[in-house]
């Protein structure tokens, strides 16, 4: 711990120093000139000052006269040093007070420096903590305000694709320019298209919303995840197929069971399932595994298709990120997937993590086990 008499001290110039040593040295001998008469006089009055005085001298001698002179000096040395206290922290107060203008003038990097009294050093160090609260609250603004833009233009640029499409062919439909009925029926089946992924990229957009709020409410039910995997490759057998892909599952575990909502874990491995057969079909496998631990359970959606870039693999969870950066239909989804079962994840209080190498990612998610009864 700093020491503050120390520091104060050191502040006080030599000559200044000097100076106070010469006066409470004049003031202790005056003062002890003053008292010795008045000692002497209350003596001859009270027998037991005598007596007592004759024992201190009888012990100290001439030494309690030093004694007095020293006592008396180190209090006039004191009263100095109060007093240059006293101004230190007077100056030190109106110099914070300059600092602090300059951090309300927009000068957010400046620092106010410590200080040796104890009060002004908890004074400085409170400042300095408000002001990286609100650095941080004006970066998480712009962080904010970056992210509602980049949000807007995605969305846009993901909205207005297939409505120039759709407007387009409606109009080559409204004036008939079109061969026959087989070519109309073609206008047609591209407009549905283009419309089903309008009504998907709104739904991703609604349910990415509604999981962000950390408020939103996760039914607790008991979830077996063995149960709910099984399920879930009945469910994408059709979809695997038309794939050319295949499906396994290698369960390490007992029917592990956590707490949940069903519907919201099983759209994260409805997510991760459609990921690894949107970006995995070379690999023409798609692995589960599922294992535990005393309070988790681990669950692995591999595929073996091309990797993921190292550089992408940070930010693949952030929502209308693609590591296709074109951000064409035909090589990604809403982009909102990931993000939508890092959110569900998060809810959960567990965590997902996506790990990528030649010819091989995995996406790993790790959830809560049911605690056991006591």
């Amino acid at each position: 711990m700093k020491n503050n008499t120390f520091f104060i001290i050191k502040t006080i110039p030599v000559w200044k120093a000097i100076l106070y040593a010469l006066l409470s040295l004049i003031a202790s001998t005056i003062t002890v000139a003053m008292l010795l008469p008045s000692i002497y006089y209350y003596e001859q009055q009270y027998s037991a000052l005598d007596f007592i005085a004759s024992i201190l001298f009888s012990l100290m001698g001439k030494g309690i006269l030093v004694l007095l002179f020293v006592l008396i000096l180190c209090f006039y040395l004191f009263l100095f040093y109060r007093m240059e206290k006293k101004r230190y922290i007077s100056t030190e107060f109106n110099r914070m007070i300059r600092e602090v203008e300059l951090i309300a003038n927009g000068y957010f990097d400046y620092k106010i420096e410590e200080r040796a009294e104890a009060g002004l050093d908890e004074l400085a160090a409170h400042i300095n903590n408000v002001v990286i609260q609100a650095q941080k609250a004006i970066e998480e603004e712009r962080r904010s305000e970056q992210i509602k833009n980049d949000l807007v233009t995605n969305v846009a640029h993901d909205l207005r694709s297939p409505l120039t499409s759709i407007i387009g062919y409606l109009n080559l439909i409204n004036e008939d320019e079109y061969r026959d009925e087989v070519e109309l029926r073609g206008y047609i089946q591209i407009v549905y298209t283009k419309v089903e992924r309008l009504h998907h990229l709104i739904n991703d957009l609604f349910e990415y919303t509604y999981v962000q709020n950390k408020e939103t409410l996760v039914s607790d039910q008991f979830i077996n995840i063995e149960e709910m995997i099984n399920q879930l490759v009945v469910q994408h057998r059709i979809q695997m197929q038309e794939a050319g892909m295949q499906m396994r599952t290698f369960i390490t575990t007992d029917s592990p069971v956590i707490v949940g909502d069903g519907n919201k874990i099983a759209r994260v491995f409805e997510n991760l399932i459609q990921n690894a057969m949107r970006y995995g079909k070379e690999g023409k496998y798609i692995d589960l595994i599922v294992s535990d631990s005393r309070q988790t359970v681990e669950v692995e959606v591999k595929n073996y298709g091309k990797a993921i870039p190292s550089v992408d693999l940070p930010y693949i969870f952030e929502r209308f990120y693609r590591v296709e950066k074109s951000r064409s239909e035909y090589t990604g989804g809403s982009g909102l997937g990931l993000a939508i079962a890092k959110s569900i994840v998060k809810l959960h209080g567990g965590e997902i993590e996506a790990k990528s190498s030649m010819g091989k990612t995995s996406f790993v998610v790790t959830l809560l086990k049911k605690p056991k009864k006591q």
